[in-house]
């Protein structure tokens, strides 16, 4: 056996078989199938990646960021696909991001607000799923505006349509689900953060995140990722990484 190899292995699978967590709280990169399976992007490099280590994988899968965040830290599961935050990178290490998505807010359709820089003011209350990246990067950037914190992103949307508060933040593709044939609601044109996703492992793995790193950029450079973004219903430009531009 190759020993490079074997270091790889001992750090990705160090029980001999890949564990990985799986987000649904983010439909870009997780989804069910029509026949409750785990699909998506994330679970497509998850097999990819259990392949070109030679290892059996086990899936778990986690309605929220935060569950599948603890659950790597607790040596629950040995790689997560979540998106980079710098406040987890002090429990964390990620590889270079490979898909790019969006965060904005859902609005009234008479709302005065016109752009995510609108929206932080005193008055304000805005749904938020707890420690999802987005919320992350609002714990850092809000000044004004309250927010009003849910177990799940799905659940800040289901407050905000209730009218239990007056904006809805989450990921572009979630809100834009939400307010699809939904009259007296409307999404931002423009977006408050771009978040990077990426491939999360625990620190101090430095075999086996150079090995992901590689696997990765040849599966965004041979457009593996596009193709398995397409065929789970999303778009191929969020594919980011070498020879791949960031959309715009």
């Amino acid at each position: 056996m190759d020993v490079s190899m074997q270091i790889i292995r001992s750090e990705l699978a160090p029980l001999g078989r890949l564990r990985v967590a799986i987000n649904l709280g983010n439909p870009v990169l997780a989804q069910r199938a029509a026949d409750g399976a785990l699909a998506g992007v994330s679970v497509d490099l998850a097999w990819e990646i259990a392949v070109r280590l030679g290892v059996e994988m086990e899936l778990s899968n986690f309605a929220t960021a935060g569950a599948a965040v603890a659950a790597l830290q607790d040596q629950a599961c040995d790689l997560a696909f979540l998106a980079i935050d710098p406040d987890r990178r002090a429990v964390l290490d990620y590889t270079a991001p490979y898909v790019r998505i969006e965060a904005s807010y859902l609005v009234p359709s008479e709302s005065r607000f016109r752009s995510v820089r609108d929206v932080d003011v005193a008055d304000v209350t805005i749904a938020s799923g707890l420690n999802t990246a987005y919320d992350l990067f609002l714990n850092r950037s809000l000044k004004q505006a309250r927010r009003i914190h849910t177990p799940s992103s799905q659940a800040a949307v289901a407050l905000f349509l209730e009218g239990g508060a007056d904006v809805c933040a989450g990921v572009r593709q979630t809100l834009e689900a939400a307010a699809h044939d939904r009259a007296g609601v409307r999404l931002l044109p423009d977006s408050f953060q771009a978040i990077e996703q990426a491939v999360a492992l625990p620190r101090e793995r430095p075999h086996g995140r150079g090995f992901l790193e590689a696997l990765l950029k040849d599966l965004v450079a041979s457009g593996f990722v596009a193709r398995r973004l397409v065929a789970s219903g999303q778009d191929a430009a969020l594919a980011i990484g070498p020879g791949r531009p960031a959309p715009v």
